[in-house]
Order: C-alpha cells, then structure tokens, then sequence
C-alpha cells in the first residue's frame, strides 16, 4: 500500500512538472482573468496535476440591529408514570443576533485536479474538501478545454484556434471580471480582501463557452442550463409569469486588455446574462462555500447561515444582469471597478419585475522586490429591492488590508472591516444592522 502510495505520488509529481503552463493556483495568479492558452505543450501521454488551496481564517467581529423581536414559541409535553403529562413553552426571539466572539473558524479547502488528455485538450476538476456550507467533500464541477482541435485535422479549424478557447461542461461561469478576483473557499492567492463582493455574481452552471483573444481584444459567448445542477424538471405553471419549463442563460462579454508599457496595463469589459426563466437561478447565490464573515448579521452560526454578510436580490427565475470592470495597474499601484446593475424576479413573484445595483472599487499598492506586500482599500455599496420591499434596501462596506506573500504559495492577509444595513423592515433581522472588527486569513496555494 506504502509503495502504492509513494508511485502516485511520484507521477503526480512528474505530472505537475510536465503541465506547468496549465491552470496554477499560486501568486502566479495575481491580476489573471481568463485562462491564458497552453501554447507549446507536447502530448506524449495523458498526465495528472494536483493543485489545491487551503485557508486558515481568525476573526474578531461584533455586530449590532435594532429589529423588533421576532418571537418562536416551542411547546414541550412529557408523560409522567403516574399518567399526567407536563407542559413547557420555550420562547426563542429569532431576530437576536448570534453572540460572535474572538477566535479561529474551521480551516476550508480546495483540490484541483488538472489532466492533458490530448494535443490542446485539457480537463479540470475541482472540490471542496470542506466548506461553511458543506463540511465533507463536495464537487464544484469540471470541464474540457479544448485549446486546439487536432482530431478534427481542418487547416481552417486549426488556424482559428489559435486565438480561440472552447469549454464544455459544469463550470464557473464567465460573467464579469469580478469573479476572477474573488476568494473561492480555500482559493484565496487572488484576492487582496478576506470577503467577496456584497452582490456576489458566482455560481456554477452545466452549458458551453467560447473565448476568443487576439491583439488585446477578448469576447466571450456562452449558453447554459441557468442553473447549479442538472435539473430537467417542468416546475408548476404560474399564471402570466412562469411555464414551468427551465429555459438556458445566455452569457456574453466584450473587452480590450493590454500592457501598453513595461508599466502599465489597462483592461475594460463588459458582461451580460440574461434569462428568461430557469426556475433555479442562482447567480447571486450559487457559492456553495460561503461568506468568510462568520455569523454576521445571524441568530445562529450554522451550515445553512453561510452567506453571511451578503446580499442576494432573489432572481430566482428571470434574470438579466450587466456588469462592466474597469482594470489599471501602473508599476505597484492597482485599481479594479466593477460596476452592475440587474433586473428580476423570483417563479412565483406576480408584481413584476425588481432591480438591484452595485459599485465597487478598490485601490491596491504593491511593493517590495517582487510586489510581495500590499496595502489597500475597497468600497462597496449595494441597492436593490427585495421581494415584499416597496422600497430599496441599502448595505454598504468598507474594508482596508493588508498582506504579504511570504512566498509564490504562502500568503497571509489581515483586514479591517466595516458594514452597515439601512431601509430593512423593522421586523427583519438586518434592521439597523451593522458589524465591524479584524478578519485575518492565512492562505496556501499551489
């Protein structure tokens, strides 16, 4: 078994080493959005790389709200030997906050699983060995890239694959550049904050993408199932609303990237998702990791309170959303913008269509020999009107950090935090909401 274990091991090993130009989940990552095509890679046999990320995450938050109480009553009856039974009332007020202190959150972890499986044609895989919302081992997903297409010998076919990338399978989706810079449970080397976006536009859907790149422009096309897992199911008519029928997401994205210098780089896209109706959708809600806020805004800190500090409008069924993200980086100094705004409603919602809106952005600075620590700030701030609301609700953040990548797969990174919740109803639990304190993380990656 020893020995067994020691062979994988070692071809595994020899693997990594033959696929260097394949996906990394180091430093090397820093500020990469798409995949860059394999270029040069000889296949002789198919072979394995085994990457990961691992994240270790201290917190000291506190957290307030004013909400009206929200009282549950749980009655208890117990039969005595003597044949009477007693009765208790146990009241619970579910709108009081959890009692978060200081201390460390279970460690969370990725495993990436990356095969070249032909000439240009590569498969990735991913899980979670454990999450906020999932403590055992759960698929993200896995799909093939196809960088050439040999098989199908066409000069033609040849000629436009050198700028052209196709992926099949269940996968991340590529809407907006935001995602290119979040924390993916324990994938955290590109991230310079502890948290995500508060409107966080993630999720993971079954369908088909290409990417085309040449000379500094990019686009990007896909359709997908608009939903998190396989679901081929006709739901429940709802008169003038919803069929039933899941209908695909259609994903697109235009841009220009460039280094116009040795020392500046500018990159400007735009992205759209649109559809009609899928009954499931869940591009504001499709992290099945978590927020790495613990127990913010919270009664209790369970695997089922996992987007803690988020927000998600609830487009659960007809969603059109647009993002557009604005890249500067001249020598250490770095700005991202991400600026979106998106339409919906859930399958059974009758009053039409919602809104919801966010802006973003953040102010980086890099130093040392090989840009190895930073400072910087981000500012978020989020509208929109949830379903029941006559009025939008605001949630706004503001987070300053700091970090040093000790070396290309180590990284530690300390943030201070600030949030705050207005136009929430008395009643629910985010009213007058507000939390603050230090989130510290230390991240591998490789």
């Amino acid at each position: 078994m020893k020995r067994n274990l020691l062979t994988l091991g070692a071809l595994a090993l020899a693997g990594s080493l033959a696929l260097a130009q394949l996906p990394s989940y180091d430093k090397s990552v820093v500020n990469e959005f798409e995949t860059p095509k394999a270029e040069g890679e000889k296949f002789e046999k198919v072979k394995l790389k085994i990457g990961g990320g691992f994240n270790q995450s201290f917190q000291a938050l506190s957290h307030s709200n004013t909400a009206n109480p929200k009282m549950q009553y749980t009655e208890t009856r117990t039969a005595k030997a003597d044949g009477t039974v007693t009765s208790s009332v146990t009241a619970t007020d579910l709108n009081q906050l959890v009692n978060i202190g200081t201390g460390f959150n279970t460690a969370v972890a990725n495993l990436n699983l990356d095969l070249h499986l032909a000439e240009g044609v590569y498969m990735n895989m991913e899980l979670y060995l454990s999450a906020r919302h999932h403590n055992e081992t759960w698929v993200k997903g896995g799909y093939i890239r196809f960088d050439k297409l040999p098989f199908l010998k066409s000069d033609f076919l040849d000629n436009l694959m050198e700028y052209t990338t196709i992926k099949v399978g269940h996968m991340e989706i590529n809407y907006g550049d935001a995602h290119f810079r979040r924390t993916d449970n324990g994938n955290g080397m590109r991230n310079a904050f502890v948290e995500n976006l508060i409107m966080d536009a993630f999720t993971t859907e079954i369908g088909a993408e290409i990417d085309v790149m040449h000379n500094g422009f990019l686009g990007s096309v896909a359709v997908t199932n608009g939903m998190i897992n396989g679901r081929p199911l006709v739901m429940p008519e709802v008169a003038g609303v919803s069929d039933g029928v899941a209908d695909p997401a259609f994903i697109g994205k235009l841009g220009y990237d460039k280094q116009f210098t040795g020392d500046f780089r500018g990159r400007l896209t735009g992205s759209v998702y649109y559809t009609s109706g899928s009954n499931a959708n869940t591009l504001y809600g499709g992290d099945r990791a978590g927020s790495h806020y613990y127990g913010v805004m919270d009664n209790a800190l369970t695997t089922s309170t996992f987007t803690s500090g988020r927000m998600n409008p609830g487009f659960g069924d007809k969603v059109t959303a647009m993002m557009g993200n604005l890249f500067l980086k001249y020598k250490g100094l770095e700005s991202f913008t991400t600026i979106e705004s998106a339409s919906g409603r859930g399958r059974t919602e009758t009053t039409g269509d919602r809104t919801a809106s966010q802006i973003a952005t953040e102010l980086i600075y890099r130093f040392g020999k090989c840009e190895q620590f930073w400072i910087g700030g981000r500012y978020n701030v989020a509208n929109m009107l949830l379903a029941g609301y006559t009025e939008d609700v605001k949630v706004d953040r503001l987070a300053v950090s700091a970090g040093w990548y000790v070396t290309k797969n180590i990284m530690a990174k300390a943030e201070y935090v600030t949030q705050n919740y207005n136009g929430f109803n008395a009643n629910d639990i985010r009213h007058g909401g507000q939390f603050d304190g230090l989130a510290v993380q230390a991240i591998v990656g490789f």
